[in-house]
Formats: structure tokens, C-alpha cells, sequence
């Protein structure tokens, strides 16, 4: 039973730089009258932050629950990941009834920390599976049975899975297009050159050395073909590693836009970087984006924009080829060297016509936007 109370109360669980990120853009547009906390399962959840109060303990992973890297539940397991697990189950257990409605945004841990501690009806999104590859297993589709009353599913294929046994599962769209953050930052007014490129080296440890590499690849560029390039910075990516990693000295001008974090520069090549909440600001302005991120890689897609990934040794090669058998062409992937980053670079930059193939690549293979108002519609339904 929940707690008294003249307004309906909410608890949205992600578990992820991304989904909180997902999360937190829904959040905000929930109405008014409504009350809302979240719990992040892991990381500091900056995502909420001006959203709403975050909830439950803090639980941080070498991995950063990063599963696209080769070892990274050993890693975890190696370095105390387990000790997160009884606070987070404590909370969830200690909350239980505290909530009219439960979200669940993500993967399947999500659910299965909730079905553990005894919740059912939950509302759960699922960002993770693509339905281009793998879809639910046979426990998966018993754990969502068993706890949720309403799926959100990226693809109609895993929407009729779960149909077909009685779950009230549908694909509304894909949410990630609904949720790209726009913020206080005019990329559009530093645009100099023919072309422009926007990096996502991602948010998570290997940021740094995929930052450098994707500067070394622009480094190789000839002088013709040379973009503008700008940078968004994930939450909790310290931008002086950036810069020290690639061999970059930062500008300390900013202008008076709130999302603005200045320059980094060696003398020829400039970086304008901006938070990432001002990503969809960014990619507005941008030809390609040079991408070792996830969420918002999927986000440039569908926005049309071709992404230049490179195969880092460390990723794990099942879960890449599960998304690149979504993505297709639109994501050219290639070896983690800066000499074949840039070589790509080069001929997307020089083919216009291969550019815009891509690009209607992507935005079919990503999905169209418009499941945040039917999620919205089904958690305010009485």
C-alpha cells in the first residue's frame, strides 16, 4: 500500500550513464502534479540533476556497468562489485510500498534487483535489447512475466515475445529519439569550416584513450578537408585528462552560455567543447560523429548522421556484433589505429553522396521518435 498522499508518487530506476540520461528527459517531461525520485543504480546520477531528488545508495563500478568491454563483470566482481549488491537490494526492499508506480529504464538488472525484493506492476523500458539480434531468453520473459504490468520494447519483434505469453509489451517508437538533450550552447555560431565532426568518446574509463586517438585521427586529415570539431563531455569526464591525454592545452575563455567549456587546442587543431547536455545542440551542426559511446551513438543514427567507430581489443566482440547487425553501414567500424580512423574520416568527409546513404541508413534502422508520449500517457493512466 502506498503512502497517503494527495499527489502520486514515483520512483524511476536506471542503471547507467545513458539511461539515467533517458530517465531524467522523461522525468522532466512528466506533469506538474506528480512526484518523482530516482535511484541510480550505479554512478552518481548527474543526469537528475534540476530533474529530480535522487534516492538510495551509491554504488560505483569499475566497469561503470559498461558490459561492451571484454572482462568487465570479472573486473567488477574482482575489484567489490559484489558489495553493491545487498545496499542496493536493502533500499529497494526497505522503499517497497513507498512508490505508486515503479519505472525500471534499462536492462534486465533493473528488473530483477525489483522482482527479487518482492515487486510487481512495474513499468519497465527496455533500452538495451535492439531485436536486431538476440531477444529474450526464456528466464527473461518468466522475470518480466512475473513483475511487470506494462513493457516499453525498442522493436516490434520483442514486443510480440512477450505478447505472445500475456505481457502487455508494446514498440512505441524508440525512445532514445525522444530524449536527446539540448542545452545552452550555439554550435551553429562557431561554425567556420565546410564541414564539421562531432566526438562522443563516451563516459566511461577508456574515455581518455579513445578521446586521443579520435584527435590523432583528425590530426592526419589534409588541410582541405579539415572540420570544425566539437566535443561532448559526459558527466563526470574531467576535461583536463582529455586534454593531457591528447596533447591539448584548454583555453580558459568561456562565454556567458551555461554549457559552454571552453577550447582545447594545440596550435592548429580547436576543440569546442560543451556539456553533454547540450549534445543534440552539437550534433545539430555536425556531418559525422566519431563515436565510442552508446546511447548516444544510437542517437546520431537515427538523427541521420553516419558514426565512425573504431574496434577497441577490449570490446566484447558478441554484444558489438549485436549492434552492429542494427546499425548495418550507417556505423563504419574500423581497427582501433588512428591512420584507418582517419582514412574513414577522410572518404565520408569527400563523399557527400556516401554521407547522405548512411545517413537514410541510419535513420531507418534506428526507429522513428514518439514512445515518450505513450510512456507518459500509460504512467499517468489511472
Amino acid at each position: 500500500m502506498a503512502v497517503a498522499s494527495s499527489r502520486l508518487r514515483y520512483l524511476f530506476i536506471s542503471n547507467g550513464h545513458g539511461e539515467d540520461a533517458i530517465a531524467a528527459a522523461i522525468v522532466r517531461q512528466m506533469p506538474k502534479s506528480v512526484s518523482i525520485e530516482a535511484y541510480p543504480m550505479i554512478g552518481a546520477g548527474n543526469a537528475y540533476t534540476g530533474a529530480c531528488p535522487v534516492v538510495g545508495p551509491r554504488a560505483t563500478l569499475a566497469s561503470e556497468g559498461w558490459r561492451n568491454v571484454k572482462g568487465s563483470l570479472r573486473r567488477d566482481i574482482a575489484t567489490g562489485g559484489l558489495r553493491t549488491v545487498p545496499p542496493a537490494l536493502q533500499f529497494l526492499r526497505r522503499v517497497r510500498g513507498s512508490y505508486d508506480r515503479v519505472v525500471v529504464i534499462g536492462d534486465m538488472v533493473g528488473v530483477l534487483a525489483c522482482w527479487a525484493t518482492g515487486y510487481r506492476d512495474l513499468y519497465y523500458l527496455d533500452v538495451y535489447k535492439t531485436g536486431a539480434a538476440r531477444l529474450y531468453s526464456g528466464l527473461e520473459r518468466w522475470a518480466i512475466k512475473q513483475s511487470c504490468q506494462a513493457v516499453f520494447c525498442r522493436s516490434d519483434n520483442l514486443a510480440s515475445s512477450l505478447t505472445a505469453i500475456g505481457v502487455n509489451a508494446r514498440c512505441a517508437g524508440n525512445v532514445m529519439m525522444d530524449t536527446i538533450p539540448h542545452g545552452n550552447y550555439d554550435a551553429a555560431q562557431r561554425r567556420k569550416r565546410s564541414f564539421a565532426v562531432t566526438l562522443l568518446p563516451g563516459s566511461r574509463a577508456l574515455t581518455s584513450e579513445s578521446f586521443a586517438l579520435q584527435i590523432e585521427a583528425l590530426r592526419k586529415l589534409d588541410m582541405s578537408l579539415c572540420p570544425d570539431v566539437f566535443l561532448a563531455v559526459a558527466g563526470g569526464v574531467k576535461v583536463e585528462d582529455l586534454a593531457k591525454a591528447a596533447g591539448l592545452r584548454r583555453s580558459s575563455t568561456l562565454s556567458a552560455e551555461s554549457d559552454d567549456l571552453g577550447e582545447l587546442s594545440d596550435g592548429k587543431l580547436t576543440v569546442h567543447m560543451a556539456r553533454g547536455g547540450a549534445m543534440g545542440n552539437l550534433l545539430a551542426q555536425s556531418d559525422l560523429v566519431m563515436s565510442q559511446a552508446g546511447t548516444a551513438t544510437v542517437q546520431a543514427l537515427g538523427l541521420g548522421i553516419p558514426a565512425i567507430t573504431f574496434l577497441n581489443p577490449r570490446d566484447r566482440r558478441s554484444r558489438f556484433r549485436d549492434e552492429q547487425t542494427l546499425f548495418g553501414d550507417a556505423r563504419v567500424v574500423v581497427p582501433a589505429e588512428a591512420d584507418a580512423v582517419g582514412n574513414a574520416l577522410s572518404k565520408l568527409l569527400s563523399e557527400p553522396s556516401e554521407r547522405m546513404r548512411l545517413g537514410r541508413l541510419g535513420r531507418e534502422r534506428i526507429g522513428e521518435p514518439g514512445a515518450v508520449n505513450a510512456i507518459i500517457e500509460t504512467l499517468v493512466a489511472d
